[in-house]
């Protein structure tokens, strides 16, 4: 795996700094982001500047390459996941929280019309 996902010589660096920081990161992004209101538009312009943050960390700390688009895409997909993950969960609890009398959860992620 290493030189397709990521170019430190462990996995472990990667899932630190990528999957551990990066990842809560990300989930606060989509939790603010849901809590104000903003639109989808707006999140992934926020995750696209977070994966440049994550990409200096990786440069900084363990001398990675810091303008290489293979890796970036990479940081950038794991980080729009978790993001819009977060995102929703907490829209969904906006949603049924906020709304009570129009709304009942559906599932973790999503909400229904309530019958």
């Amino acid at each position: 795996m290493q030189g397709i996902l990521h170019e430190e010589p462990s996995i472990w660096q990667f899932f630190f700094v990528t999957c551990l920081l990066g990842g809560w990161a990300a989930w606060m992004t989509g939790k603010a982001s849901a809590q104000t209101w903003r639109s989808l538009p707006t999140l992934f312009a926020y995750l696209l500047g977070l994966g440049i943050g994550i990409r200096f960390i990786h440069h900084a700390l363990f001398g990675g390459t810091m303008f290489s688009l293979q890796y970036y895409v990479v940081d950038t997909i794991v980080l729009m996941i978790l993001g819009f993950v977060g995102y929703q969960y907490t829209r969904t609890n906006q949603m049924v929280t906020q709304y009570n009398w129009l709304y009942e959860r559906a599932s973790i992620l999503s909400w229904k019309p309530k019958g």
